[in-house]
């Protein structure tokens, strides 16, 4: 028989809570070993003394604890409390009941039967499903038209299909809570769509089912445009951690995905490189990860290329040649005077010793006149960073400018820098905008962000640009200088 916490949350409720509990099908308790534990949030009317009688009327019946908050810990911080409790008693499902009734007690085995039927890591209550049910229902039009909007938007944000993304009305499997950080979370109302985040980012099911709505005189502690505002904003930055430009540690959640992204058919630094790059050369990929880049070029630009990294990819690569080598080490024993260009994309900033590593690359270069470079770094000046650290915030993450395996940061002066102390020529500097598509797709928004972005990089590339892309040579060699002068004179004699 499975483990059920029907967990109720309460505030002051002293109209409402005996009703909601008294309306819970008795059915349950024989179907589920079930506990009722309600927790009030400091309450300053009479609920808790209702609460303290309910638990002498059902404790013959079914198993029935109260909980007691010295201080209110907010409707997120309820929830928190409760969740762990069922971790912590070992319960295999936990539903969240609101205390003043509106979500229907009525069909709660109802529920807990389809969340286990569909093996569902959590289960909605939806008021949305049915086209008006929540507006026949009562539920005011100022709030029903702001349900659609919000879940509307964070679903397109959030790359998600759900009908209402603001139902109280949940049930949990305990085991999936155990692989989520919800502790993280927010104290307020901003925790539903929090946990929705992590479940999505953890690739958890999320099932829904119709449900009832009973609107009566309940009161409401929530401010609905601060409320709004707030869970756009969370989705929005969630969406964006998924590329660096934001990061909080409630959502390092993301399950077996890429951390490179092949960023084609926009304004990235792939994209230039492509563009950079003549056909029928011959390429030198440094860093190539899967090897998206050089397979491009092979397939689209005729290039011969030669693939470095230091890891086994797949034999259906198709690279022309494939180079298992440490770049931390040296660089490969090639033939480096045939090469055309050597592309270094987002690779340095991960290196033991960008320094050694640009004189190696020197030396192995310096005596060919042809060779041009293409190198990127993440800008660690871009204003979101600068932003974050006016405020404080410096928080490694699994991508973009603050992934956690970089281990040197750079802006536009001090890469130049780097650049011309190890002998190489600057041919161009270009700033590149973050990556949009990536994170809200490649739509009509993502591209007039870039625009916009773009535009900003123009007036001032060092604080706008997400990224740092320089086009260089070597500079000619002492070697090659002398046997030049050499040559000459043997030439005139």
């Amino acid at each position: 028989m499975k483990k059920l916490l029907i967990y109720v949350v309460t505030y002051n409720h002293e109209q409402f809570i005996e009703n909601t509990i008294n309306r819970i099908n008795k059915s349950i308790f024989n179907n589920y070993e079930t506990e009722i534990l309600i927790n009030d949030d400091s309450s300053t009317d009479k609920t808790l003394d209702i609460i303290k009688s309910l638990k002498q009327k059902y404790n013959t019946k079914v198993k029935f604890n109260i909980l007691s908050n010295p201080k209110n810990l907010g409707y997120g911080g309820n929830q928190k409390i409760g969740y762990f409790y069922s971790i912590k008693h070992n319960y295999d499902y936990v539903v969240l009941l609101h205390g003043d009734g509106q979500y229907a007690p009525e069909i709660l085995n109802q529920l807990v039967d389809s969340a286990i039927k569909n093996n569902s890591m959590a289960l909605f209550g939806s008021r949305m499903i049915s086209k008006f049910g929540a507006l026949k229902n009562g539920m005011p039009l100022y709030k029903f038209i702001g349900n659609k909007v919000l879940t509307f938007l964070q679903n397109k944000i959030l790359n998600s299909n759900l009908s209402e993304f603001h139902s109280g009305y949940r049930i949990y499997k305990v085991s999936a809570l155990k692989q989520i950080p919800f502790h993280l979370n927010s104290n307020d109302y901003t925790f539903d769509t929090e946990i929705i985040i992590q479940f999505l980012f953890s690739n958890l099911k999320i099932s829904e089912e119709s449900i009832p709505t009973f609107y009566g005189e309940e009161i409401s502690y929530v401010n609905g445009f601060y409320y709004a505002y707030r869970i756009i904003i969370e989705s929005i930055k969630a969406k964006l951690q998924k590329f660096g430009i934001f990061y909080e540690k409630k959502y390092d959640l993301v399950v077996n995905e890429k951390n490179y992204h092949f960023k084609k058919n926009f304004l990235s630094t792939h994209q230039m490189a492509i563009n950079i790059i003549k056909d029928n050369s011959i390429v030198l990929d440094l860093g190539c990860n899967e090897g998206e880049i050089t397979e491009h070029l092979a397939e689209k630009k005729k290039c011969k290329v030669i693939g470095v990294d230091n890891f086994n990819i797949s034999e259906n690569n198709k690279l022309g040649k494939y180079l298992v080598h440490d770049l931390n080490k040296n660089l490969p024993e090639i033939s480096y005077e045939d090469i055309d260009y050597v592309i270094f994309l987002d690779v340095i900033e991960h290196l033991q010793n960008p320094e050694e590593f640009l004189k190696n690359l020197y030396d192995k270069t310096s005596n060919n006149e042809k060779v041009k470079i293409i190198i990127s770094t993440p800008n660690i000046s871009f204003i979101v960073m600068r932003f974050m650290l006016l405020f404080g915030y410096f928080n490694y993450g699994k991508r973009g400018i603050l992934d956690k395996t970089h281990t040197r940061l750079f802006t536009f002066d001090s890469f130049k820098k780097i650049i011309e102390d190890s002998n190489f020529k600057i041919i161009s500097v270009k700033g590149i905008p973050a990556p949009f598509p990536l994170a809200l797709g490649n739509n009509f928004l993502s591209n007039i962000l870039l625009k916009i972005n773009n535009f900003f990089i123009y007036i001032w590339k060092s604080l706008f640009s997400y990224q740092i892309l320089l086009e260089i040579r070597p500079n000619k060699s002492l070697d090659l200088l002398l046997k030049k002068a050499e040559n000459k004179i043997r030439d005139k004699n």
